[in-house]
């Protein structure tokens, strides 16, 4: 069952006294449980759509479905539900609170939001994220003591927190070396398998791509391919 559907959708931004098309009628659809990259060059559209399914940013036409309902109609308290109880963030910079330690950081949405769980379901769940992400002896350190991979893995488990069925993650693994890349590749793919999360990512990393069961290729604003992996490429120990 597609879980997002993008519906001939365009945007357009001014740019002095010209518009820029970042993106010129895509659609596709996006199951429930995918593995997904929306790949491409800088400049093709690949973080304009993804701000489009996260409601940050709505089309200049044509339609956003998620959960079969189009978000160009929603409140903003409706899209703020939405954000809080669907959908998940990761992003390249880390964007981690530097005043809070890790078990701070990522149970700071539970505080944004009405969460229907008890304190001390909060507290379980937090540590059971922690301890998934390897993180159990930097539990209260601050941003500042720990490694970009460090960082990128207390923002997947912030992003986690909420339960969210969608994560969107924008270029996760840009401000990281190669091996730890591999690492949260690995650690998302086993959230993905392990929890059913559907992850959708915007990414130029071939390592990324190439672990994905289903691949959209951008080039300037428009799809040049749309396809499923039979057998994406494991590594590690992700599958």
């Amino acid at each position: 069952m597609a879980i997002v559907k993008l519906e001939d959708v365009h945007k357009t931004y001014p740019l002095g006294k010209t518009e820029v098309h970042a993106v010129k009628g895509v659609s596709f659809e996006i199951n429930k449980g995918d593995f997904i990259s929306i790949a491409g060059p800088s400049g093709s559209g690949k973080s304009t759509i993804l701000n489009m399914i996260g409601c940050i940013d709505i089309p200049t036409n044509g339609k956003v479905i998620i959960n079969e309902t189009e978000t160009s109609g929603l409140s903003d308290k409706q899209i703020t539900t939405l954000r809080h109880e669907v959908l998940g963030f990761i992003f390249q910079s880390f964007n981690l609170i530097p005043v809070l330690d890790v078990y701070e950081n990522i149970e700071f949405p539970l505080l944004l939001g009405k969460s229907k769980m008890t304190k001390a379901e909060k507290s379980e769940w937090i540590d059971m994220l922690i301890e998934e992400v390897q993180l159990e002896s930097w539990k209260n350190h601050k941003p500042n003591e720990l490694s970009g991979g460090q960082r990128q893995r207390v923002a997947i488990a912030r992003a986690l927190v909420t339960k969210p069925e969608i994560v969107l993650a924008d270029e996760p693994t840009a401000n990281l070396d190669s091996v730890t890349s591999d690492a949260i590749i690995r650690l998302m793919k086993k959230i993905n398998r392990d929890l059913g999360t559907t992850f959708i990512f915007s990414t130029h990393d071939p390592t990324v791509v190439d672990v994905a069961d289903h691949i959209i290729r951008l080039k300037d604003g428009l799809i040049s391919e749309n396809y499923r992996q039979e057998n994406p490429k494991s590594f590690g120990g992700a599958e």
